[in-house]
C-alpha cells in the first residue's frame, strides 16, 4: 500500500492492537513475478548500454559508511539513486511526472534497460515499484550489495562518481 501504516490510517483503515492471530489463508505463492538480474548481468549492464541504479543510501554508495557488508562502495558503472527521494513527506510516491522526471535524470530514457539493488534487495525491490509508477519496467538485482562485497574478485568503487 502507497504510504504504508500511516497512509492506511489516515484514510481510516481499522487498526487492531493486542495478540492478533490471523485466520489461516489458502494463499500460493510462486517465483518469477518480477525480472531479476543474475550477478553478472549486473556487472554487465552499464557497459552495454544499460542503467544500473543503487537504491541505498548516498554514503553507502560514496563508501563513506558500510554498516553491514564486508566492503564499502559501489558496483563500478552503477549510478547514486537513494529511494528515500522516491517519496513524498508522507511516505508516498512522488507522482509519476516527477518520478519520470527523476528517473530521466539519472540517464534512463525509453528502451533503455534498467535494473535496482540496495544492500540486501529489499529496498531495491521498493526502487522497482517506483519505477513502474513513473511506467518503466526495471528489473531487480536480488543478491544486491550484500552478494557483490562479499566476493573478492569483484571491483568496487568509490565516491560520487559511477
Amino acid at each position: 500500500m502507497d504510504g504504508g501504516l500511516a497512509a492506511w490510517t489516515r484514510a481510516g483503515g481499522p487498526v487492531e492492537t493486542g495478540d492478533v492471530v490471523p485466520e489461516p489463508g489458502d494463499v500460493t505463492l510462486t517465483g518469477g513475478g518480477m525480472p531479476v538480474v543474475s550477478i553478472d548481468e549486473a556487472a554487465a549492464l552499464p557497459a552495454s548500454g544499460g542503467v544500473l541504479l543503487d537504491a541505498r543510501a548516498a554514503e553507502r554508495y560514496r563508501g563513506d559508511v558500510e554498516p553491514v557488508d564486508p566492503r564499502a562502495g559501489h558496483v563500478p558503472g552503477a549510478v547514486s539513486a537513494p529511494t528515500t527521494r522516491n517519496l513524498a513527506g508522507d511516505g508516498t510516491f512522488l507522482p509519476a511526472a516527477v518520478l519520470t522526471a527523476r528517473f530521466a535524470g539519472l540517464g534512463i530514457a525509453p528502451g533503455r534497460p534498467v535494473a535496482a539493488y540496495c544492500g540486501s534487495g529489499v529496498t531495491a525491490a521498493h526502487e522497482v515499484a517506483a519505477l513502474a509508477v513513473a511506467g518503466i519496467e526495471a528489473a531487480l538485482y536480488p543478491g544486491s550489495w550484500s552478494q557483490w562485497s562479499a566476493d573478492p574478485d569483484r571491483p568496487v568503487a568509490t565516491g560520487d562518481r559511477p
